[in-house]
């Protein structure tokens, strides 16, 4: 006997100039959260984003996924998407008018209140609180730049806001456009099955929390693990839990090969 489909929820039903099928396996979703990734490379999503839970709430239309591809907007035949900057100077950039393009598309099918993100290394570095600010939103609409970035005044004319992951350089923002869904869609209500666990779910909690030993109470090989009686170790009972935090981050690492 075959599972009765679950709803994906009303379809958005929008005006349009050009036709659109009447079947889809990926229809938009009216009340489903939103999220948009403009980048070159479309078919890097849904990526591991379609694994696990984040895959399983996808394809319980918990959220929806529209990658949108920056070269059907290029120039020319050749679909050109950057320039040299203005000025000179090494690399290329993003063009302004093409992204503008792909904008102006996108945010048609998406409410106004979503925010716009560029994934930049000058950015704001992302958090848990931007996290959920993003689950609360009705979606988000992220730019995965490459080459030498994207050409400020697209920055100012949309009222883009430069977000990173963290003091390093990528080839490109589709990594960290992943890694930012996944914490994001994790907090929508619906996708983990512990509520809970969301709510007491803290970095200080977890620096707080002891260490994690499960059966076997003996691991394979020459030697037990330190403090493999169940329970923290011994090491972790040195520091009450109450006094981890910002001023004392826990008992020091022991050396590797040490006793």
């Amino acid at each position: 006997m075959s599972e009765t489909p679950k709803s994906h929820g009303r379809k958005t039903i929008r005006p349009s100039l050009k036709p659109r099928e009447l079947m889809t396996d990926r229809p938009a979703l009216a009340r489903a959260w939103t999220a948009q990734v403009i980048t070159l490379f479309p078919e890097a999503f849904p990526g591991v984003l379609g694994l696990s839970l984040t895959g399983k709430a996808l394809q319980d239309g918990i959220w929806q996924l529209d990658a949108v591809n920056l070269r059907e907007f290029g120039e020319g035949k050749h679909r050109n998407v950057d320039d040299t900057p203005a000025g000179g100077g090494a690399g290329m950039v993003l063009r302004p008018d093409v992204m503008g393009r792909a904008l102006e598309t996108a945010r048609r099918k998406i409410p106004g209140a979503a925010p716009i993100i560029y994934l930049s290394p000058r950015g704001r570095r992302f958090d848990q609180p931007m996290a959920r600010r993003l689950a609360q939103a009705p979606g988000v609409t992220l730019i995965c730049g490459r080459f030498e970035g994207l050409d400020q005044r697209v920055l100012d004319h949309y009222g883009v806001t430069e977000v990173s992951l963290g003091d390093y350089v990528l080839t490109g923002g589709e990594l960290a456009a992943q890694a930012m869904l996944d914490a994001t869609v994790r907090l929508l209500p619906g996708v983990l099955g512990n509520a809970s666990s969301i709510e007491e779910e803290s970095f200080s909690a977890r620096a707080a929390r002891a260490s994690a030993i499960h059966p076997p109470r003996r691991m394979a090989g020459p030697r037990d693990p330190a403090g493999a009686a169940f329970g923290p170790s011994r090491r972790d009972r040195e520091v009450a839990p109450a006094a981890i935090g910002r001023d004392h981050p826990g008992p020091a690492p022991r050396p590797l090969g040490g006793a």
